[in-house]
């Protein structure tokens, strides 16, 4: 193989012997990434949009099985050569080139990791006011350069050194944690939803009530305005686990095992938790007058003090879970690929961890229409001709045959940067600008907008958009040129 300098026991070839994982073990990871409460606010980010249950069901159903498509194709390199995503992009990018993907990747995973971290702080901290141990603060109390309390902060810090110590065991601990969460996330979900059931029927309208099909879409709005952003952002829920699945399926024993751990993990799950987010959520207009999509605030109003806690504990275990599965593993195998000799997984999950903290992400969540529509569809934006690059160069140019040692020869066939393949990442990334721009800046359909209305139609399609040109500019360059490492 290589001298060392693209390569590391982390980014290796996972031997046979290694590839251990069945079915039951990939959809048991896909259940505790899947449960969790971005996932559960997506869905009541929905209904506030003015869906109704039965539409905001269908949109994460229909958004997950879209997503499905690009995760067990690009698992397949993972499967069949038991490399992670950092070293199989290599073939589509080069051996430096790859390093843009797998970077832009990993900051998105650090963005996640950060929201996720942020997410558990706060159960943490409404424990201990649940319990009485201190007072809600006031937001005099709150630290300006920070924009949260002392203790807020202070409860963050203790939820992100329990991803710490864990992060710093390595990836068969994660293995392990994802397996025996997965049915306690089960069991905490429905038991949610029968309280919702259970507190519905005692109210005016009864679970009748739940099952209305009436609608709230905005003045001059309707389901068709709202679905395809929506659909979107969904699809980019997962649009970052679509590039590097392959640091899970290196792991599978056979093709079989990472499209049935896929398929039954990740549809089902992702449906049922909505679903249940969907319900619970009418449940709260009912019963408390408001619609809290925050399970963390709904779970402090529960009242009795030993179901606060149990119920907490259940969501820190919801969020830990997703988070050392879906946004440590990738990053650090991507920070890893910068530099293998110097970069472990473990340096690479501490840098993942630092940066999560450092970029203050309950800024990222301040409210629903930045969490989807900035960030959801914003990365999305850039994901999106990723994967499509990647898919087009793997199934279509190559027909699946990678030369595996030459993905770790410095001067080897797929060594320095596919030019193509970044001609195409900009191409694909550039129709999406302009409406991230009006986005991002809270213009989007108003006169103050940067950009014509045009861009934010084009925006709420981002990730569909970006996977089509990318994919469509490389296979074109790579046809009409004498390509990139082409194999023989």
């Amino acid at each position: 193989m290589s001298d060392g300098r693209l390569t590391n026991p982390d980014l290796a070839p996972v031997p046979p012997e290694r590839r251990t994982w069945s079915k039951w073990h990939l959809a048991a990871l896909w259940i505790g990434m899947s449960v969790c409460i971005p996932t559960y606010m997506l869905a009541a980010g929905m209904i506030k949009a003015g869906m109704n249950w039965w539409q905001a069901v269908l949109t994460v159903m229909l958004g997950n099985l879209i997503v499905l498509v690009p995760m067990i194709l690009n698992g397949h390199g993972g499967t069949k050569y038991g490399v992670p995503f950092p070293v199989l992009v290599r073939s589509s990018f080069g051996t430096t080139g790859a390093q843009v993907p797998a970077i832009a990747r990993s900051l998105v995973a650090c963005g996640w990791f950060g929201i996720q971290t942020w997410i558990g702080g706060a159960a943490i901290y409404s424990i201990i006011t649940t319990l009485g141990w201190i007072e809600v603060e006031p937001d005099s109390a709150k630290i300006n350069l920070l924009g949260i309390t002392a203790i807020q902060f202070g409860c963050f810090m203790i939820f992100w050194l329990l991803h710490v110590g864990i992060v710093v065991t390595g990836i068969n601990s994660i293995k392990w944690l994802e397996s025996w969460a997965a049915p306690f996330l089960i069991a905490a979900g429905l038991a949610l939803l029968i309280w919702a059931m259970i507190r519905a029927s005692n109210a005016d309208g009864g679970i009748a009530e739940l099952f209305s099909s009436r609608t709230n879409y905005p003045e001059g709005s309707g389901f068709w305005t709202v679905f395809f952003p929506l659909l979107t952002a969904m699809v980019g829920f997962w649009a970052t686990l679509s590039l590097n699945i392959p640091d899970f399926t290196r792991y599978c024993r056979s093709q079989r095992d990472q499209v049935a751990g896929q398929l039954i993990g990740l549809p089902p799950t992702m449906t049922l938790f909505c679903f249940i987010g969907v319900m619970v959520t009418s449940a709260t207009v009912m019963v408390f007058g408001e619609a809290i999509w925050d399970p963390v605030e709904l779970v402090g109003k529960l009242g009795s003090k030993p179901v606060v806690v149990i119920s907490m504990f259940a969501l820190l275990l919801a969020t830990l879970s997703t988070n050392l599965a879906a946004n440590v593993v990738s990053p650090a195998n991507g920070f890893s690929n910068i530099a293998p000799r110097r970069i472990s997984f473990r340096t690479g999950a501490m840098m993942t961890c630092a940066i999560g903290a450092l970029i203050m992400p309950w800024r990222l969540i301040d409210s629903l229409g930045d969490y989807i529509f900035t960030w959801l569809i914003g990365y999305s934006a850039l994901l999106g001709p990723v994967a499509g690059i990647m898919l087009c160069d793997y199934f279509i140019i190559r027909r699946t045959r990678l030369d595996v040692d030459e993905l770790y020869e410095p001067q080897g066939r797929y060594a320095g940067v596919n030019w193509i393949a970044m001609v195409a990442l900009v191409v694909a990334v550039l129709p999406n600008v302009p409406g991230f721009i009006n986005a991002a800046t809270n213009t989007a359909g108003t006169s103050d907008a940067v950009f014509p209305p045009v861009f934010d139609a084009i925006y709420d399609y981002a990730w569909f958009i970006g996977l089509g040109v990318g994919a469509t500019v490389h296979w074109i360059g790579m046809t009409f040129t004498k390509g990139f490492a082409l194999e023989k």
